[in-house]
C-alpha cells in the first residue's frame, strides 16, 4: 500500500473526533464517587482510589468527561461499523494490506465498541445518563477502502491527542486511570495503522495533547444531529481556508484564501509531537516549519499562543511524516 504523507493532499479538517462535549456537559452532577466505583470495577486497569471531589463551577465534572469520552467512542465505533460494512477484505488487500492487516483493522473496530459499552456501564452505574449516538456523515471518509483507511490513521492520532488534552481535567484516579486505559490502547491503533500505511509507527518521542474545542473543530463536519441531551455545546473554530492546502508540507509557504481573513491573524501553529512552532503570517502567507513529524495540527493564532482565546481558525491536520 502506498506511504500516506498527507490527508487529502495536505490540510484538512477529515479526521473525526475523538471527544466533542454533549451539551449537558455544564449541567454539575453529584455521582462522582459512584463514577469512580463503576469505572474501576468496569476497567481492570483501574485501581481503587478515593473518591473524587465535584468539580469546579464551570469546569468538567469527571461523569462529564466519561460522556465526553463516549461521545468520541460512539463516533469511532460507528465509522468502523459503516466502513466495514461498505468494503470487502478485498477492497483492502487491493491496496496492498495483507489479509491479518485487515482483520486487525477490523479488531480495531470492535474494540471501539467495546469502549462504548464499557463507558455506558460505567456512566449509568453513576447514576447519569449516558449520551446516545448522534446521526454522522461519513461519506467524504468513505469514498473508497482508501481513505477508510487514511481517515482511521488521522481519527486514531486525533483519540489520542484528545485523551491527552482532557487528562489534566480528570479529578479521580479510578477516572484517570480508566481513560489512561484506553489512550493507550488508541495509541495502539494509531500505530497499527501507521505500519499498515508504510510509516514509521512511532514517528516521535512524544504525543500531541489536544483541547476539547480544538479535537471538536476536526469532528464537527462529521455530524449531522445528536438527540436532545446529546447535541453539542462547544462552537467550533471556523475552517483554515487557504489558496494552495496542496502545498502543506515542510518548506512550503502556503497562502490564505484571503489575507485579510480571519481578522487579526499573525501567525500559523503547528502543533507538534517535539512542541509548537509558529510561523509569522506576512500579505497572507507563512510557511511550514522543519522538523515536524508524525500527525501536526496547524492553526491561525493572533499570537505565539494556541489557547481558545487566541485561535482564530482550524486546527487542520498535515501529516509530515
Amino acid at each position: 500500500m502506498p506511504s500516506i504523507s498527507t490527508i487529502l493532499k495536505g490540510i484538512v479538517a477529515l479526521a473525526p473526533l475523538a471527544a466533542a462535549a454533549p451539551a449537558h456537559l455544564d449541567a454539575r452532577t453529584n455521582h462522582l464517587s459512584e463514577a469512580s466505583a463503576v469505572v474501576s470495577a468496569a476497567t481492570p486497569s483501574a485501581t481503587p482510589a478515593a473518591a473524587a471531589a465535584e468539580a469546579p463551577a464551570g469546569m468538567l465534572s469527571d461523569v462529564d468527561i466519561l460522556n465526553f469520552a463516549l461521545t468520541a467512542e460512539h463516533l469511532e465505533s460507528e465509522f468502523y461499523k459503516q466502513g466495514f460494512a461498505k468494503f470487502a477484505m478485498s477492497d483492502f488487500m487491493a491496496l496492498g494490506l495483507s489479509e491479518a492487516q485487515v482483520k486487525s483493522l477490523m479488531g480495531v473496530g470492535e474494540t471501539e465498541a467495546t469502549h462504548v459499552t464499557t463507558l455506558i456501564s460505567a456512566i449509568a452505574g453513576a447514576g447519569a445518563k449516558p449520551v446516545e449516538p448522534c446521526e454522522y456523515n461519513f461519506e467524504a471518509a468513505l469514498t473508497s477502502a482508501d481513505s477508510m483507511v487514511k481517515t482511521a490513521r488521522v481519527l486514531e492520532a486525533v483519540g489520542v491527542s484528545a485523551y491527552l488534552g482532557a487528562a489534566p481535567l480528570i479529578n479521580s484516579s479510578d477516572v484517570l486511570a480508566a481513560a489512561g486505559s484506553i489512550l493507550t490502547v488508541e495509541a495502539r491503533h494509531q500505530a497499527f495503522i501507521r505500519v499498515a500505511s508504510g510509516a514509521e509507527p512511532v514517528p516521535a518521542a512524544f504525543d500531541t495533547a489536544l483541547q476539547p474545542r480544538a479535537v471538536f473543530t476536526l469532528a464537527a463536519q462529521f455530524i449531522k444531529s445528536c438527540p436532545e441531551g446529546s447535541n453539542l455545546a462547544i462552537q467550533p473554530f471556523p475552517a483554515i481556508a487557504l489558496q494552495n492546502p496542496e502545498q502543506a508540507t515542510v518548506g512550503q509557504n502556503l497562502k490564505l484564501a484571503d489575507p485579510a481573513q480571519p481578522a487579526g491573524a499573525s501567525f500559523c501553529a503547528f502543533v507538534a509531537p517535539g512542541g509548537n512552532q509558529f510561523s509569522p503570517i506576512t500579505d497572507g502567507n507563512c510557511m511550514v516549519p522543519q522538523n515536524l513529524q508524525g500527525e501536526v495540527y496547524m492553526m491561525i493564532t493572533k499570537s505565539q499562543a494556541v489557547t481558545d482565546s487566541e485561535v482564530l481558525a482550524g486546527p487542520s491536520v498535515i501529516q509530515p511524516s
